[in-house]
């Protein structure tokens, strides 16, 4: 049942709900064919067991939803899904979650406790020690996570930078001899389908400085909570600190390192104070210089970045701290 629901399981990154698309007789038809019977009330049963439940009617519609490739990509990410995951290559699920202030501010959530901690009365940005902005990477194989903190824009360069970082420090480990590398990540963003940025950085840190080959799929506009991130991740980690003021940096980044679940999760968290300024343009010159192949179904959200044979005559400059990753 867990794996015939978690490919279309969607969650709230900040309560960790969960929830699926198909119905339990969809759900049923399909355990048959896979050679395991069970009727819809069956379904229902094992669903309460791992956690899911009926609700009541909820603001959860996605936006676009009736975008006519929208079930194509969703059957096109479980295709590659399953492809990488037999020919144990590395899957990554990426995304920003919601930026926090540091200092004596709110949290949502409630915690244990003698009483209710006292925190300031608003959220004035110059009361804040900082905003961190945590850009996160959960490898689907091995229910592994990794999040990088920053503390400035939060944008391609600082996306692909954090990538780089999880290869350098875990993934090239994990994976020996991998050069292939499956990407999700939603449609917008700093790691938006349309974002020039983002695919000219993939191309010089991951494909021509690493070597890899970078797949990237990307949920249909308006699906990010399809996106395994944000109920494997970023759901739990919002759990660990609920209610709990993000008073310093070091207590950000404990209840991040400190997140786990049954399941075994485990998760990295490192700094980084590099700027990354907004605003950063790629000229049509510097796209076409890419070596970047679109695939046949839904190629707006589907793509191939692979190691260029000499580097380009166009390139940007990277920033100190990437030049040693």
């Amino acid at each position: 049942m867990e794996r015939a629901v978690e490919p279309e399981t969607a969650g709230d990154p900040m309560n960790g709900q969960r929830w699926v698309r198909s119905s339990l007789r969809s759900l049923s038809r399909r355990l048959g064919e896979a050679g395991h019977a069970a009727s819809p009330p069956t379904v229902g049963r094992l669903l309460g067991k791992l956690g899911y439940a009926l609700h009541v009617n909820a603001k959860k519609l996605e936006a676009s939803a009736a975008h006519p490739e929208r079930d194509a990509q969703f059957a096109y990410i479980a295709a590659r899904r399953g492809a990488f995951g037999a020919a144990g290559l590395p899957i990554i699920s990426v995304d920003t979650k919601k930026k926090e202030l540091i200092g004596a501010f709110k949290n949502a959530g409630r915690a244990w406790g003698s009483e209710a901690e006292a925190v300031n009365v608003h959220d004035f940005p110059q009361d804040a020690l900082g905003r961190a902005v945590p850009y996160g990477l959960y490898e689907v194989s091995r229910n592994r996570g990794a999040v990088s903190v920053g503390s400035s824009g939060d944008t391609p360069r600082f996306a692909v930078a954090a990538i780089a970082r999880w290869w350098r420090d875990e993934g090239a480990a994990a994976y020996p001899g991998a050069d292939r590398l499956l990407v999700l990540a939603d449609a917008g963003g700093s790691n938006g389908c349309r974002a020039r940025l983002w695919k000219q950085r993939l191309q010089e840190r991951l494909c021509d400085q690493l070597g890899l080959q970078v797949s990237v799929c990307h949920y249909p506009t308006g699906c990010s909570k399809w996106n395994p991130i944000e109920h494997r991740l970023f759901g739990p980690i919002s759990i660990n600190w609920a209610g709990k003021p993000l008073r310093s940096w070091e207590t950000l980044m404990g209840y991040i390192r400190g997140t786990t679940t049954a399941t075994g999760l485990a998760v990295r968290a490192e700094r980084d104070d590099d700027a990354y300024p907004t605003g950063e343009k790629v000229t049509d010159a510097e796209m076409a210089a890419l070596n970047l192949e679109r695939h046949p179904t839904c190629p707006t959200w589907n793509y191939t970045l692979r190691p260029r044979p000499a580097a380009p005559a166009i390139s940007s400059q990277p920033s100190g701290r990437e030049l040693i990753l």
